[in-house]
């Protein structure tokens, strides 16, 4: 079974929208999600992206933050970055010679209009940020589950 892991900066906003979205459409694949920083560990998601979310259906409510780990390359089978930032964290962490893949979530999304999934915490207009993000993952999710 594919085991894949979402992660962003906070794991507040992106990634565990991306997991809730993801999971809705593939419920049979093993998803956590993470974030590169430890600002929030242990929180909920941020309350505007639980928002947006449940709006469309997604249950974010038990997910909680936590700060990815070398030791996540040898749990999972891919890892999933927002943005290239995070990708490029991530891969600092990389044990030698580990070869589990690390893509952008919006190489599943060619069609979406975006080289990466936004960051909406830092966004003066925030509601419509948030919904930015979700119509990105949403697409990208579908991307994804049909690579995979």
């Amino acid at each position: 079974m594919t085991k894949i892991l979402f992660a962003c900066l906070g794991n507040i906003c992106r990634s565990p929208a991306a997991e809730g979205v993801f999971r809705s459409l593939a419920p049979e694949i093993e998803t956590d999600s993470a974030g590169t920083s430890d600002w929030h560990v242990g929180d909920p998601a941020y309350p505007p992206m639980i928002r947006a979310a449940t709006a469309r259906g997604y249950d974010l409510s038990g997910m909680r933050a936590r700060q990815f780990h070398a030791g996540d390359f040898a749990a999972f089978d891919l890892i999933i970055a927002m943005d290239g930032q995070n990708l490029d964290a991530i891969e600092k962490l990389r044990p030698a010679g580990d070869t589990t893949p690390v893509r952008l979530m919006t190489d599943y999304a060619p069609g979406a209009g975006h080289d990466h999934v936004p960051d909406p915490y830092y966004e003066r207009n925030q509601n419509d940020a948030y919904d930015i993000v979700l119509d990105v993952l949403e697409v990208a999710a579908k991307g994804l589950k049909a690579a995979i």
